[in-house]
């Protein structure tokens, strides 16, 4: 069990040492569980034959995402974290760093490819069961849940495609709607299989498909958050920028701690311990309470503990909020890229946090 009392919270996170659950099963029942789960997650591209012309911003975005420099949520809107993650992606491919979708940029993002920006897809049956919970504001309240999932199939979809239930409206006709079997337009983010791993006793694999992120990513050697750009940089052994996140940094009362940090772990779907006492501006009122695992929960579906006693970096349940309020000290990114990080670093990694 981890402690962040910056963040208010301690989380209890998957064993990933212990052996495999149910690995005694039969091959064929295997077989057909992971068949099902991967259906859950595998969305059917429905062919179009007069394509929508993509918005600019848009493609640009899809591209970094794909790409690993994100501009966070997916929204068209030529915004600082669009222009940061342009920035990035041209610093790591010695380009002019001009934060614009110029033609040099352009070539090396796309890569020669047509790929689509946006497509209209099939909701698979599984997916769209949830379970949903309307997930109150107090954390008394959300500790009375069984899961900290999302609110409803809107939400689920918005996360899964890297963008926010309002996006989702507005790139769909009127009357659209969410449900199994219905057919929705969302960005071109593809899917992914549910990830195999070891003691997995959490359904990390699941997230992850969930998220449209997948297992295998660049891994890191270093990372480095810097405050004023509201970035996290993640860099190889050689020093080069393999991946950029845009994150939410500390707070007047909880200022990120500047310094150089080391990664003590990881964990994925954690629990959150609250404790109001650690809230400055928590209610008189509340108890301590262990909420549930959950994309809605207070650190997301990670949590990504640092050698600076009681901070991390974690997901976060309003992916919109990155880079435009702040945090209780800690580091937080949309879930889609916390869970895409965790996959890049390890125990040992160096964090290195610079005004």
């Amino acid at each position: 069990m981890l402690l962040c009392s910056a963040c208010n919270v301690n989380v209890t996170g998957a064993n990933e040492s212990q052996p495999a659950a149910n690995a005694t099963r039969p091959a064929d029942d295997a077989a057909a569980q992971a068949a099902a789960r991967n259906a859950a997650y595998d969305f059917e591209i429905v062919p179009e034959r007069n394509a929508q012309q993509p918005n600019r911003v848009l493609m640009a975005q899809v591209a970094l995402d794909r790409r690993g420099f994100s501009p966070g949520v997916l929204d068209g809107k030529d915004g600082m974290s669009y222009k940061a993650a342009l920035r990035g992606f041209q610093e790591a491919h010695n380009l002019p760093v001009t934060g614009a979708f110029d033609q040099k940029t352009g070539i090396a993002l796309l890569e020669g490819e047509a790929r689509p920006t946006t497509w209209l897809v099939k909701i698979p049956q599984d997916f769209a069961r949830g379970p949903f919970f309307d997930v109150p504001k107090g954390l008394n309240e959300q500790a009375s849940l069984p899961a900290l999932t999302y609110r409803n199939l809107l939400e689920k979809l918005a996360e899964r495609f890297h963008t926010t239930p309002e996006v989702l409206v507005a790139l769909n006709p009127p009357g659209t709607r969410a449900a199994a079997g219905a057919t929705i337009r969302v960005p071109a983010i593809d899917s992914q299989p549910v990830a195999r791993i070891d003691g997995d006793e959490r359904s990390w694999g699941e997230t992850l498909a969930s998220l449209g992120v997948a297992k295998d990513q660049p891994q890191a050697d270093h990372i480095v958050v810097d405050k004023s750009e509201g970035l996290l940089k993640v860099y190889d052994a050689d020093n080069r920028m393999i991946a950029q996140f845009p994150v939410t940094t500390g707070s007047q009362h909880d200022p990120l701690p500047l310094g150089e940090w080391t990664i003590r772990g990881i964990s994925r779907n954690p629990d959150f311990h609250y404790n109001p006492d650690l809230f400055w501006d928590a209610s008189s009122k509340d108890q301590k309470a262990v909420l549930k695992p959950g994309p809605n929960g207070p650190v997301g579906v990670v949590w990504i503990d640092l050698s600076k006693d009681h901070y991390g970096i974690h997901g976060t349940p309003e992916p919109q909020t990155i880079g435009r309020t702040e945090s209780h000290g800690c580091i937080r990114l949309t879930n889609w890229d916390a869970a895409r990080l965790a996959q890049m670093v390890k125990s040992g990694v160096k964090a290195k946090f610079q005004a």
